[in-house]
């Protein structure tokens, strides 16, 4: 199961929750499933409380779910004061204590991203690095959130050790460390950062293709063994050089920008016709690229399609004497292809930041056909390692997680359905259904009659695969109303996750 608060408050408890004087985000999921009316009390610190409901069950499951009297545990609301100016005041959906929400952050996630997970309120655990997978599937257990990085790798099995785990924070580009389609049956969405590393990847690059023409990376190692080799012998200017750029997303066209400022023809392949930056030129092939290019490099993602795109037969195309810069996915090139054409002198150099098989840790573990190949460049994944992208990354990850906790939006989830709202009006008994449910006909109609006798201000409800995700807010309606509307949506066969948020 995942993300499961307790149920929804009884009369007594039942207050809106109001407007901070600054703007701020609603809060997190619960603990323990409860489906039966429980009365709890709300700290008086403010202007209202709130409290959430969420139920889980596979896809396939009766409407024998979810029968009263599960174990549960009392949340109680937290709440805050001040509003704005106007008769229409925002609310804030605050339906949980943020202290029950549980937040595991593996390999040295960014700062900025603790902080402001911390400031939610929620208990946040931290570990520098990635955890062993036994030692992982135990810690897993018991926490709503995970936040990790490109080493940890979120399995079926581990996955479903995870009994509350609800959402989960890739801080990186990727996300095939985690397996998306087994995360969206369990209702639990998956959030990354595509592009907030981009600038420092297209600023790394251009480093590499002027370390590469000048072959700075052996004379650096002559130096460290004492050898002095002045030469000048297949050394160049990038000025006037072509660079074919593969891949023409944020990357590929930061960088086209970056190289023209310093004098360089760019050209670019994308399996899709794009605007170019600049003065650079779409070609309509890889070949054509390749044949044309003094240096090529890839800014691609990690398909089926991309996968050993460039081996033998793509290298051969390639220049005599021409460079290879690979800064996207360890699998789109051959290695030993590389190395052969390396060590052969047909590609004068390469760069490559990422591998089919990269260590789980630091330390003495890297091994490479690379090793030892003339003008070779290689570097441990850290095309996006500096502190400005790390610190955009925790921002940006931090409050998708945040929003998709505390409101529902799953804007920008790679797993998931894409749903968002306007905020919620700040009036007394109104409420958010968030309903994660299967893929399949007539759940809206069902769900539609539920709801019939409900004012119901607004809803969206959008599809991905096997997995459907719908948000209604829905006024006017009592405690007992709320009660009823949560049991009966929560019992529904296609149930995967139900959350009311106050």
């Amino acid at each position: 199961m995942s993300f499961a608060p307790s149920s929804p408050p009884s009369v007594s408890q039942h207050q809106p929750a109001r407007v901070p004087s600054t703007p701020s985000t609603a809060r997190v999921m619960p603990t323990n499933v409860m489906n039966t009316p429980t009365t709890t009390t709300a700290t008086s610190q403010g202007n209202g409380a709130a409290t959430a409901a969420a139920s889980t069950v596979a896809p396939s499951a009766t409407s024998t779910a979810n029968a009263p009297n599960t174990p549960g545990t009392e949340i109680r609301g937290r709440e805050r004061q001040g509003s704005f100016g106007g008769s229409t005041r925002a609310k804030i959906l605050k339906p949980f204590n943020t202290a029950n929400i549980k937040i595991l952050l593996l390999e040295n996630v960014n700062e900025t991203a603790v902080r402001a997970l911390r400031d939610q309120g929620y208990q946040v655990e931290t570990h520098a690095k990635a955890l062993a997978e036994d030692v992982l599937m135990e810690k897993i257990k018991d926490v709503h959130c995970v936040g990790i990085r490109s080493k940890t790798k979120l399995t079926k099995k581990i996955l479903d050790a995870a009994e509350k785990l609800g959402v989960i924070g890739c801080f990186c580009i990727g996300t095939n460390q985690v397996d998306l389609e087994h995360a969206a049956s369990k209702g639990i969405a998956v959030f990354n950062s595509p592009f907030s590393n981009s600038r420092s990847v297209a600023e790394l690059v251009i480093a590499e293709i002027v370390l590469l023409s000048r072959q700075l990376g052996d004379r650096n190692n002559e130096m460290h063994q004492g050898i002095w080799s002045k030469v000048s012998a297949n050394c160049y200017e990038i000025r006037g050089k072509t660079l074919g750029i593969v891949g023409y997303g944020h990357i590929g066209s930061q960088l086209s920008v970056l190289a023209e400022s310093m004098g360089m023809r760019v050209y670019f392949h994308d399996v899709a016709p794009l605007m170019p930056l600049g003065t650079s030129k779409q070609v309509g092939s890889l070949d054509e690229l390749l044949q044309i290019s003094d240096f090529v490099t890839l800014h691609v993602p990690e398909t089926e399609d991309t996968k050993n795109m460039i081996g033998e037969y793509e290298l051969s195309k390639m220049k005599q004497g021409s460079f290879l810069i690979n800064a996207s996915r360890g699998t789109v090139v051959q290695i030993s292809a590389l190395a052969k054409a390396l060590r052969s002198g047909h590609i004068g150099g390469a760069a490559v930041d990422v591998f089919p098989k990269e260590p789980a840790a630091n330390g003495k573990f890297f091994e490479s056909e690379l090793i030892g190949c003339p003008n070779t460049l290689l570097t441990p994944h850290i095309g996006g390692s500096t502190e400005e992208a790390q610190s955009m990354i925790g921002v940006e990850v931090s409050q998708a997680l945040i929003k998709f906790i505390n409101n529902g939006t799953s804007v920008g989830a790679v797993n998931f359905p894409e749903v968002d709202l306007r905020a919620i009006r700040d009036e007394e008994n109104s409420i958010r259904l968030c309903y994660t449910h299967a893929n399949v006909p007539g759940v809206l109609l069902r769900i539609t009659n539920i709801l019939s006798d409900h004012n119901v201000d607004k809803q969206f409800s959008d599809s991905k695969g096997k997995i459907a995700y719908l948000m209604a807010d829905i006024s006017d309606v009592t405690p007992e109303q709320i009660q009823d509307i949560y049991r009966r949506v929560s019992e529904t066969p296609t149930n995967i996750v139900t959350r009311v948020l106050y």
